[in-house]
């Protein structure tokens, strides 16, 4: 009797456990997938702007979605990522903070059955990552330094502010711009210093190269805010009429600078394309898609005193 009882209360268990896993099997179908958007900093913004059409895009496919700041640490890039799996995040839009060291993150979200769009900055492992939805910045950058190059008549001293050594953006750039500019002998690059894509850090960084170099003619940043801080450094030495500026984004305040001839040329970007590409892109993977391309290059235009009102900030005018 002992023996019958025992074996029936295992098989009700089992049903009992059969049923609540259909239950739950059922509830999270029911669910709306959800969406997280890691990216790599709010405290500029153009990651702002790109994190927030993200969000857009995702909750008018009908998506829950939440933007994490990683804050340019990778450490708390991995807390985030951890706490999106735990979570039950079903994809990931993600801005690395760094191309290598953000791999490991992206890999153990592939593990876990969980896709990865990059946007704007790429990882650098082909296969981690779903598809990685970019900017071509080596080509934005040869545009900009053929500007670069007529607007100083092919002479001068100049200084390049590059963002972070860690971002193949930044070196993309750097190597896009330097295709171009070193075949002119009399340009001469007096000093070249990381300023982590921060507008206070450029300012401090061109504010100290000013100091053992005062005579430079131009200046040539890796992003929009660390031409405004250069422009402001530039302020403050009483040379901002002498020293033309260059920056590579698109930003707001760019834009108005050029405008008011402030700032010559940048190039600019297109996040809402890259953020909307990549919430797309996982609406079609929870559909049952699965062949994306691994490298999505995102065009970048040249913008000038010329076709300045041809744009807005982060994009052109519709």
């Amino acid at each position: 009797m002992f023996k019958q009882n025992t074996i029936s209360s295992l098989l009700l268990c089992a049903i009992f456990a059969l049923a609540l896993f259909g239950c739950k099997t059922k509830e999270k179908k029911d669910e709306a997938n959800k969406v997280a958007i890691i990216v790599s900093t709010l405290n500029n913004p153009w990651f702002v702007f790109l994190a927030e059409q993200a969000k857009e895009k995702a909750n008018e496919l009908g998506y829950e979605a939440k933007i994490f700041d990683s804050q340019n640490n990778t450490a708390q890039e991995t807390d985030h990522f951890e706490n999106a799996l735990a979570s039950g995040y079903d994809a990931i839009l993600f801005n690395p903070t760094d191309a290598d060291g953000s791999i490991v993150n992206v890999k153990n979200a592939k593990i876990a059955g969980v896709p990865v769009f990059c946007m704007d900055r790429e990882v650098n492992d082909p296969d981690a990552a779903t598809s990685q939805i970019l900017s071509d910045s080596y080509s934005g950058s040869v545009s900009i330094a053929k500007k670069f190059v007529e607007s100083l008549n092919k002479k001068g001293n100049y200084v390049e502010i590059l963002g972070m050594v860690g971002d193949n953006n930044t070196w993309n750039r750097s190597r896009g711009f330097h295709s171009v500019v070193d075949h002119y002998p009399d340009l001469k690059m007096v000093a070249q210093q990381s300023a982590d894509f921060d507008r206070n850090k450029a300012m401090e960084v061109l504010e100290s190269v000013l100091q053992a170099n005062p005579d430079i003619d131009a200046v040539f940043c890796g992003n929009d805010a660390m031409a405004m801080g250069a422009y402001q450094a530039l302020v403050a030495a009483g040379k901002a009429d002498k020293v033309k500026v260059f920056g590579f984004d698109g930003a707001e305040d760019v834009v108005n600078s050029i405008q008011d001839e402030k700032i010559v040329a940048t190039g600019m970007q297109f996040p809402a394309v890259m953020a909307q590409t990549a919430a797309t892109f996982a609406d079609e993977y929870f559909k049952g898609k699965r062949d994306f391309p691994k490298k999505m290059p995102v065009a970048v235009e040249l913008v000038t005193s010329k076709n300045v009102g041809n744009y807005v900030a982060y994009g052109a005018k519709k």
